[in-house]
């Protein structure tokens, strides 16, 4: 409990700071380390909003985002941009699972869309990946409230892109947990679906995840982990008996 009010009061120190500088800095002379400012202002709030049940915070974040690409232009800095963008997708993505509707979520995917104009996965192998998953996130969210199927397979393709770079051999945690993304994505979609192909593969991704989630090495994500597969072993049983 200390250490996490620690954290926090971290982040509201930094985020004081970075206010404190905005008034020095001047937008017009000093455009690109306003952006920069603005962005990190955005990556503090967006952290410490991540912790808190409330809006508030991620919202103030959204706002820094927004005010760092007037200057962080895709023709001046397009990685800058494409990172800025990034991070909006991520506050949007989870202001989208705290709020009701689909707005913010809608909003999230189209900001992981344009980072991607930027980081392709040529340039920023990892950056690509870690956007992908992101992006993930977003339309997986996004289909579990919508009758329809699109944005959950658009979802699972986007993890499978992510995992194409984001392997086990150089990224276990991320690797980890973009398995289990997909399995939760694959389980929706089986699901909603007849017969048991996408919980199967869900099944598959959810032990894949296994393979680093151990109960060791992370027994909250194994704890996660063991009542996905249940519930896919429970409806694979059901669906075998009809």
């Amino acid at each position: 409990m200390g250490y996490e009010f620690g954290q926090s009061q971290a982040l509201l120190d930094a985020i004081g700071l970075f206010r404190n500088v905005l008034l020095t800095v001047d937008q017009t002379s000093d455009s690109l380390d306003w952006a920069s400012t603005q962005n990190n202002l955005g990556i503090a709030l967006s952290t410490l909003g991540e912790r808190e049940s409330g809006t508030e915070k991620l919202e103030q974040a959204v706002a820094a985002y927004d005010e760092a690409l007037k200057e962080r232009a895709r023709e001046r800095v397009p990685l800058d941009w494409a990172s800025t963008q990034d991070h909006l997708g991520l506050a949007l993505s989870t202001l989208g699972q705290r709020e009701s509707g689909t707005g913010k979520l809608e909003q999230a995917v189209a900001a992981y869309r344009e980072a991607l104009k930027e980081r392709t996965r040529e340039r920023v192998p990892l950056d690509w990946a870690s956007t992908q998953n992101g992006l993930g996130n977003a339309l997986s969210t996004l289909g579990q409230r919508e009758s329809g199927n699109e944005h959950l397979e658009q979802a699972v393709a986007a993890y499978r892109g992510a995992l194409k770079e984001s392997t086990r051999e150089r990224v276990p945690s991320d690797w980890a947990r973009t398995q289990y993304n997909l399995g939760v994505a694959l389980r929706t979609l089986g699901q909603r679906e007849s017969g048991t192909g996408k919980l199967k593969e869900a099944d598959a991704a959810f032990r894949e995840a296994l393979k680093d989630w151990t109960v060791e090495a992370a027994p909250e994500q194994y704890d996660i982990l063991q009542q996905a597969l249940a519930s896919c072993a429970a409806l694979i049983d059901q669906r075998s008996k009809i």
